[in-house]
């Protein structure tokens, strides 16, 4: 096992304006490490061509090597500089972008983002986020950033500043707080490589909508071994410290309970996702959730069984994750 990194810097707290804005973009032309809200979750953000500065990232998070990182862009034009559209990540990108959608294609002979960043694959995987904040910094730094989720690798992903600063306080130079993110689950990846779309990784654009604009069926890609080719595709995620128990019907002793619906249940170690059962709701609770309750010291999370459509096959993704053997 990777022994943890020592807290080796000040991390500051900067607040989303203008000067706030800018003195992120600043840090990350200078290799720095800087935390910044997307509609999705918080990302930990890195110049993306810069080996030193992505190679910080992986230090961070104690992440493995071999899981390549998305780049985010602040517009479509910047993002094909980078990597080579075809007919259905085109109509992808003019669809979803901006927004919580990550497509994975071929880098393009003129691609500036680091070997490391893409894991040493020919392919890329881009975004552009929808957060204002996030396309500020994006549009100030003048260059693609590395930002996967801002915690430490297998742990529960940030949905705030406090979570970032709970994780990597002491890692990394700045967080860049503009509160609480939207969508709460990570964004859906696409592989747009060789013919048909493949999905990698369901998230915050439904599987539905994507299909719609393909006019096809997506191809269902399954858990990677030891070279996945986009993030979030390792058994073995989003874990938190306590075992956790899937589709549970109640929660047994000494387990911490998360729960979804109109169930009224009554537990000492109790959060519920969404008492009115909506999956946006559920979604943007997720993490947070987890993460209080593993806070909670119980061996066990039981959780109840969550419906799997829309944002549901994102949340189940993550839990089935969560309780991965590791």
């Amino acid at each position: 096992m990777n022994k943890p990194l020592p807290a080796s810097r000040q991390t500051k707290l900067l607040a989303a304006d203008a000067a706030g804005i800018a003195e992120a973009a600043a840090l990350l032309r200078a290799g720095g490490l800087v935390a910044m809200p997307t509609e999705t979750v918080y990302g930990l953000a890195a110049d993306a061509t810069s080996g030193t500065a992505v190679a910080g990232i992986y230090a961070a998070k104690e992440r493995p090597s071999f899981n390549p990182l998305i780049s985010h862009l602040p517009d479509l034009t910047s993002a094909r500089r980078q990597g080579l559209f075809d007919a259905n990540a085109l109509a992808l990108a003019q669809a979803f972008w901006p927004g919580p959608l990550t497509l994975v294609v071929p880098a393009s002979s003129g691609c500036t983002v680091s070997d490391l960043a893409r894991a040493g694959l020919p392919s890329v995987a881009l975004r552009v986020p929808a957060h204002p904040v996030a396309h500020a910094v994006l549009e100030a730094a003048g260059r693609p950033i590395a930002a996967p989720s801002a915690n430490r690798s297998g742990r529960i992903s940030a949905t705030s500043a406090a979570h970032v600063l709970a994780d990597l306080d002491g890692r990394i130079d700045a967080i860049l707080d503009a509160g609480p993110t939207e969508v709460g689950v990570e964004s859906t990846i696409v592989a747009c490589l060789d013919g048909a779309p493949r999905l990698l990784r369901p998230g915050g654009v439904p599987r539905a909508a994507i299909e719609y604009v393909i006019g096809r069926p997506l191809v269902i890609a399954g858990d990677a071994g030891h070279a996945p080719i986009s993030p979030g595709m390792l058994a073995s995620h989003y874990a938190p410290a306590a075992r956790v128990r899937l589709d549970a019907e109640a929660p047994e002793d000494g387990e911490a309970w998360l729960g979804f619906g109109p169930e009224g249940r009554e537990h000492p170690a109790s959060l519920n996702l969404s008492p009115s059962g909506d999956l946006r709701e559920a979604a943007a609770h997720l993490f947070g959730y987890m993460r209080r309750l593993d806070e909670m010291g119980r061996r066990t999370i039981a959780v109840a069984r969550i419906p799997e459509h829309g944002l549901g096959e994102a949340i189940n993704d993550r839990l089935r994750r969560a309780a991965a053997p590791r």
